[in-house]
């Protein structure tokens, strides 16, 4: 690949609904760019972006690949995006770096909710946008239809640049409206045609609203445009590209991926009309062909074999091969060893990256997603990138006995690699719980688990922290007395119990006059506090509890530290069982962010699972409802909350407190765990 200019890179985001055809449309990029001969197919699993055993299994993008092209004297670097929610943090890091966003939509399936959500990411990131209407060629494709959508849900700026010539399998060609000339594609290849008469009266007010647009944007534009003159060819490209910049005109192009329809012109206007890197400030970043070197670590891929695969962008300067960088983020300093470019998996040697590009370098040791590299004399942190926190827990356990070492390790080195995604071991219940943004983030994740670190492993729900305490007061004995042969042991105490909401567990030594040596009232306080881990319900750990010690007995000879341990567990025990013990379920806090016409399917749903409504507020065109519910009828709200707004809701949640159980939820929860505790016995 040759050397080119920042001035000469575009770098453009493809986004888009799951199931557009974004890398099939990478596949016609390559095909006309001649980097392949022949374009591969997602069915067979021979596309260039969709390399991962997993993409090629479900036949879907689970990660950004980075695809760079030339086209008439320009490198676009195309960065190509999952398109299901699952993997919405690959979307996030991707548009932090590209200039521009290319949103292909089906012809048939129209403007669907993921076309809505990365519109509504690109416009956050104050990105310019084009869309490109694909799959022309499909049973029940329809241009006007799927454009009319667009402009209802994205407002008048939507202008189409190219009308198409015939739809479903009658679909041959499109009408260029800035150059008012139809293209028909034959066998031997394109041809220029008439335009068809019946398409004629669209063109024209294409072109006037296309006029009208960038006349608006520019001054001397619009003083020709009042004289009633004709914008020159020229012009015209000129007025696009800087509507498009100032995001005042969204293009819309029309074309075919599959069958190779449309997509030169596509190429065109994305050199055409798009930003390159210079022309762009984003997140107060401006790139910087003459500065001192800043590139920003945009994603991390974890590699067994060749380590960590660290992939930037160069924001000012260059970057050389065999040169030291400072990691400003860690306050370290990296070797920067061979330099590459990413095309889907093959790795392409070079000796520099120039500001604007995109590219790849192996094995940085401290080096992790969004961090900054930088000049040693010249320290700059650029803001990080802000990924959207993982909604789903499962607990994570390996198949084979003696793998959880090996199943920590590739945890470990994937969350490295995916920072929606996060791991930790729960202390209390012991399991490894694994969070992610949905069901199919987290099997992709233990698959990949198998396929590159060799652990087989099983995803289940999490066990749910459940609580004992007690309601009433008692006043209980525990002697615990061994005489036999020998030294003998002899501890006695007499111990009041009663509830303590505001501590989970509170020790008062009341003894006088010696009833229990001064040396033992410790042992009686560790005996109590080790007895706290299991209650006599169903054996979860005992909280809000208050022991004073009020009376006891000793033997000068046979009394012990360890007796009175022993005798402190027994009224423990005894303490438990006449206090009216009960099972405490966790509450969490939650917030559920949803457009307004779900509200009532999302309030029925909490009340069924036993939630309260404690509030509702408008916020940003949406409906944010908070709501306190028990921990255990949340599992998996991640997915049902999905399918009941069509992906279109968000949550957060946050624990809040411990609460009694309701007794017929609290008798079902300790036969469950009874049975599991026999089971493990």
């Amino acid at each position: 690949m040759k050397d080119y200019k920042t001035s000469q890179i575009r770098n453009v985001g493809l986004v888009s609904h799951g199931g557009a055809g974004k890398t099939t449309l990478i596949e016609a990029f390559l095909f006309n760019t001649k980097v392949t001969d022949r374009m591969g197919r997602v069915e067979n699993g021979t596309t260039v972006s969709d390399y991962d055993p997993e993409e090629i299994a479900r036949q879907i993008s689970i990660s950004t690949s980075i695809i760079p092209v030339e086209w008439k004297d320009y490198k676009i670097n195309i960065l190509d995006m999952p398109g299901y929610f699952d993997f919405f943090g690959e979307v996030v890091s991707g548009l932090r770096v590209v200039d521009s966003a290319v949103i292909p939509v089906c012809a048939a399936s129209g403007v669907e909710v993921g076309t809505e959500k990365v519109f509504n990411l690109a416009e956050r990131n104050k990105m310019p946008v084009m869309f490109f209407i694909n799959k022309m060629d499909r049973e029940n494709a329809d241009y006007f239809k799927t454009l009319n959508q667009l402009r209802e849900k994205f407002g008048n700026k939507v202008i189409p640049l190219t009308l198409p010539i015939g739809s479903e399998q009658s679909f041959k060609g499109y009408v260029d409206v800035i150059t008012q000339k139809a293209y028909v594609y034959e066998e031997k290849g394109v041809k220029e045609a008439e335009i068809p008469a019946d398409l004629m009266d669209k063109v024209l007010s294409a072109k006037e609203e296309l006029v009208e647009n960038i006349a608006e944007n520019d001054e001397t534009l619009m003083e020709k445009f009042f004289g009633g003159e004709e914008f020159t060819q020229e012009e015209l490209i000129e007025g696009i590209k800087n509507s498009v910049k100032m995001r005042e005109l969204m293009p819309v192009l029309c074309g075919s991926s599959l069958k190779n329809i449309g997509i030169e012109r596509l190429l065109d206007a994305i050199v055409e009309f798009l930003p390159s890197p210079v022309e762009v400030e984003r997140e107060g970043e401006k790139v910087n062909e003459n500065g001192p070197t800043v590139a920003f670590v945009f994603k991390t891929i974890a590699d067994p074999y060749v380590g960590r695969l660290s992939i930037f962008k160069v924001i000012s300067g260059s970057v050389t091969s065999d040169s030291s960088l400072f990691n400003s983020n860690k306050q370290m300093t990296e070797k920067i060893s061979q330099l590459y470019l990413l095309r889907g998996k093959k790795q392409i040697p070079v000796l520099k990256l120039v500001a604007g590009d995109i590219g790849a370098v192996a094995k940085l040791q401290y080096t992790m997603t969004g961090d900054t590299l930088c000049d040693p004399s010249n320290s700059v942190t650029l803001t990080p990138i802000d990924f959207p926190q993982p909604t789903l827990a499962l607990a994570i356990e390996p198949k084979s006995k003696g793998d959880e070492e090996k199943i920590s390790n590739g945890l470990q080195r994937l969350q490295e690699e995916d920072p929606t995604f996060k791991v930790e071991k729960n202390l209390e219940t012991g399991q490894m719980i694994v969070y992610g943004m949905g069901e199919q983030h987290i099997e992709v994740i233990s698959k990949k688990l198998m396929n590159k670190f060799g652990v087989e492993c099983t995803l289940i729900d999490p066990i749910v922290p459940y609580r004992e305490t007690i309601k009433g007061k008692v006043k209980v004995e525990g002697k615990h007395k061994k005489q036999t042969g020998g030294h003998g042991q002899y501890g006695h105490v007499w111990i009041e119990f009663e509830p303590n909401p505001n501590s989970e567990f509170e020790f008062e030594d009341k003894i006088f006059g010696g009833a229990v040596p001064k040396q033992y009232i410790p042992a009686v306080e560790k005996g109590l506090r080790e007895s706290l881990k299991e209650g006599v319900l169903a054996r979860y750990p005992v909280v809000n509890i208050k022991a004073t010690l009020v009376d006891g007995s000793y033997h000068p000879v046979d009394s012990s530290e360890m007796a009175f341990k022993i005798a402190a567990s027994i009224a423990f025990k005894k303490g438990m069982e006449q206090a009216n013990p009960v099972l405490l379920e966790p509450i969490v806090r939650v917030e559920v962010i949803v457009p307004e016409e779900y509200m009532g399917d999302i309030i029925g749903d909490l009340n069924k699972r036993r939630g309260r409504i404690l509030g509702m507020e408008s916020k940003d065109n949406m409906e944010v409802i908070t709501a306190e519910v028990p921990l255990a009828e949340m599992n998996r709200y991640a997915t049902d909350l999905r399918s009941l707004t069509q992906a279109r809701g968000d949550f957060k949640m946050t624990f809040a407190r411990y609460e009694e159980a309701p007794p017929n939820v609290a008798q079902k929860i300790i036969e469950e765990r009874k049975k599991l505790k026999e089971k493990e016995e």
